[in-house]
């Protein structure tokens, strides 16, 4: 569901004293799957190494199918903050998708699998919006086919997450036939009659596993690695701030420098700008990567982004044909341009070490990113509540973008 709607969820709840706190509230909800997975993703890293990416695929995705589901029948503001946590910490999946989409094709087109990962996020950001902005609260939208003394009545958030978890459980029986892409051989003792090979296999061993420690050990040392997880943790604490800030601000009446706009309205703008995410990362970040590099890449993006998101306050004094068209427009270039960086860094962090440590890299990287995702909706809901409350700086609440 997309954040925006836990704003919807917050208010209905009745958590929120004042229509300029419901933010604050939102943030933590958000914040609370973030958390989760930040707590275990080492765990799923260490278990993609050892059993594979095949199965952390699948009991990723059959998390998805259960939380999301519960999620939608929340019916207290703690039981929606526990769904979201326990979906955190059970969904390992993207731990072990980066290490698979590198290793399943060859190191020349490793670029082009992994920023079909990205692309996927970018359809996620098509597909979700529009599910969270024309199913959420059903009875109220369509009467003529959902009544308010319904199921759907009674639970307005269910259709939204019952939709996602349909489509989850579709990819999760398709998951039962991926082929399984680490591949470890394991040394064997040619005999344990002769003494002298006896003797050679064990030292053989035992240099085998002192390698396997100071390989364990260096994986923090890694400077290329953790260089590119700092990076990647710093701009996904901004990249999350934004998204929960944008749907926030876009919702929030014109009184509180917001734009006024409807869920529908909202929605339309992030699958607009989720299309041009997908074009972006198909076309343009394979022949970029070729080009530049990984690393050019990351830093044009980041360069490119202050100014884009320096021009989001002017937007808030535009009406009509203008603001929907600039709208849509600075939308769709940030978040091709957040892609691009991602892509990026994944790329870097997954090149840095070897197949044996992929899913442990990947899952020290995707702890820091919870973690700095779990801060950023926090910090963006407070930013925008704290902005809300101080009109008398009238570009206050628009300049938190900055």
């Amino acid at each position: 569901m997309p954040n925006y709607n836990h704003s919807l969820q917050i208010k209905d709840l009745n958590i929120a004293k004042r229509e300029e706190d419901i933010g604050f509230y939102a943030g933590f909800v958000g914040a609370s799957y973030m958390l989760g997975r930040a707590l275990v993703s080492i765990f799923w890293g260490k278990v993609a190494d050892r059993y594979g990416r095949k199965p952390v695929i699948i009991i990723g995705l059959a998390t998805v199918v259960l939380f999301n589901t519960l999620f939608g029948l929340n019916l207290s503001y703690w039981m929606a903050i526990s769904t979201r946590f326990l979906l955190g910490c059970f969904s390992g999946a993207l731990v072990a998708i980066r290490a698979y989409a590198t290793e399943i094709f060859r190191e020349e087109h490793q670029a082009l699998g992994l920023s079909t990962v990205t692309t996927a996020w970018g359809v996620g950001l098509i597909i979700g919006p529009a599910v969270g902005g024309f199913f959420v609260q059903p009875a109220e939208k369509y009467p003529n086919i959902f009544s308010k003394t319904s199921f759907f009545g009674r639970f307005p958030y269910f259709l939204p997450c019952f939709s996602i978890s349909a489509l989850a459980f579709v990819v999760l029986m398709i998951s039962f036939w991926f082929p399984e892409t680490l591949h470890k051989h394991n040394e064997k003792d040619a005999s344990n009659s002769d003494s002298f090979e006896s003797l050679e296999t064990t030292t053989f061993l035992t240099v085998t596993d002192e390698n396997k420690i100071n390989s364990k050990k260096s994986l923090l040392m890694n400077w290329p690695l953790m260089s590119s997880i700092i990076v990647y943790c710093i701009f996904c604490l901004h990249d999350m701030a934004y998204s929960e800030i944008f749907s926030l601000w876009a919702v929030s009446p014109k009184k509180f420098g917001g734009l006024n706009y409807s869920t529908e309205q909202v929605g339309e703008v992030l699958a607009i700008s989720g299309f041009g995410m997908i074009i972006s990362q198909t076309l343009l970040y394979p022949y970029l990567g070729k080009l530049i590099g990984p690393i050019m890449v990351s830093r044009i993006g980041g360069i490119l982004s202050v100014p884009l998101l320096a021009s989001y306050p002017f937007l808030a004094a535009l009406s009509g044909v203008a603001l929907w068209l600039l709208l849509n427009l600075a939308s769709l270039m940030k978040n091709a341009l957040s892609l691009l960086i991602c892509t990026a860094l994944i790329i870097m962090q997954n090149r840095a070490v070897g197949q044996e440590q992929r899913g442990a890299a990947n899952g020290i990287a995707m702890t820091t990113m919870s973690l700095a995702k779990a801060v950023g909706p926090s910090i963006g809901g407070a930013m925008i509540s704290w902005a809300d409350t101080r009109l008398n700086a009238s570009i206050l609440p628009g300049m938190i973008f900055s």
